[in-house]
């Protein structure tokens, strides 16, 4: 005799709502290992990095070298998308395969912290968009919480009034960023272990592509193709993650939310199908990204379509943009937020003028 199910009066409807989405994407087959795809990827980065390198050599000395060198930096991001993936656990089903394939791409590859980077993204993953808890949010040299570009004082809060404008250019330190943080979270905030295993990872990675642009290359346009490489790198991470939460709901710091509604509602899906899972690394489907974090990129088309079907059957806000148009969501939002940076006896028309 099969007893009767538990009465659902007292779930939360949208944790009821994830409960019935996980279980269908899970029937569906969406949790498997994509091996083929990434298979297929890997192989398609090796051929490219043997493109830049062939391009490299045969180039010498010209100035043509900076189209390899922007060459360089898309293949870079490209190498830390499956980085990323990788530190999510979707490329292989072991645990330790995952780590250790993203350990050699982060480190060793691209030259940046697998573990600063796992720290840093588990907690966003977390609590994405809430003060206090989530480090994309954290105030630098941008701010995203208006409270905390009224209290930005000197230079910073100079760039604060005009953030929105300045953030792509930005970006183009961003790689520089990126480098640094790492390495200087390995050194202060690492375990004896990590600074062993990922710094002389690094250090290789910078020996490998310093060497060769300095040794080959004109001094002047040796700096010229690492400052494009770096300018590139930066640009096209911070375009491709920027979007994915930026103007979205932030969540007050003792606000608690269910799981469902807290990834839902904080992230925005660009559309643009399979030409934009390549180009952002699968981040456009932001979404079932945020619900699904080990699932592999070829299935996060299908589970949109599962997760907006359960957001209209339950009235949860589903976000999906062009990629222009959440570019200008980004723009316009820290720029409302930089208001709060701004003298409020400031002239209206200087502050338009940018003086």
């Amino acid at each position: 005799m099969s007893s009767s199910p538990a009465p659902r009066s007292h779930v939360n409807p949208f944790t009821l709502s994830f409960t019935e989405v996980a279980r269908t994407v899970r029937d569906t087959g969406l949790l498997r290992r994509s091996y083929h795809f990434y298979g297929w990827f890997g192989g398609a980065l090796v051929l490219a990095f043997a493109g830049v390198v062939t391009g490299f050599v045969l180039l010498g000395d010209s100035w043509f070298q900076l189209l390899i060198a922007a060459a360089l930096g898309v293949v870079f991001t490209q190498v830390a998308f499956l980085g990323h993936e990788a530190s999510h656990r979707t490329v292989f089903s072991s645990g330790p395969a995952n780590d250790r394939l993203g350990r050699v791409l982060s480190a060793l590859v691209v030259g940046i912290s697998h573990q600063w980077w796992m720290t840093k993204h588990s907690r966003h993953h977390g609590n994405p968009n809430k003060r206090g808890s989530d480090p994309d949010i954290e105030p630098d040299t941008i701010t995203f919480v208006e409270e905390d570009a009224a209290k930005t004082r000197g230079v910073v809060r100079w760039i604060n009034q005009r953030q929105g404008w300045l953030f792509f250019p930005l970006l183009t330190l961003e790689g520089l960023n990126l480098h640094y943080r790492s390495v200087a979270s390995l050194v202060t905030q690492g375990t004896r272990k990590q600074r062993w295993t990922e710094l002389p990872m690094i250090a290789l990675h910078f020996g490998l592509y310093l060497v060769p642009v300095f040794l080959f290359l004109p001094l002047g346009l040796a700096f010229a193709f690492i400052g494009v490489q770096m300018a590139v790198f930066g640009v096209y991470m911070g375009a491709s993650f920027a979007p994915n939460h930026k103007g979205m709901m932030i969540v007050p710091a003792d606000m608690k939310m269910d799981f469902f509604s807290k990834q839902v509602l904080t992230s925005r899906n660009i559309r643009g199908g399979w030409a934009m899972s390549i180009l952002m690394g699968g981040l456009n489907y932001q979404i079932e990204h945020h619900l699904f974090p080990n699932m592999a990129r070829p299935h996060l088309a299908k589970a949109r379509e599962i997760v907006r079907e359960y957001c209209e059957a339950h009235d949860v806000p589903y976000t999906e943009t062009s990629l222009i148009e959440s570019y200008g969501i980004v723009i316009e939002y820290l720029n409302r937020v930089g208001l709060a940076a701004r003298d409020p006896f400031d002239c209206p028309e200087r502050m338009a003028m940018g003086r």
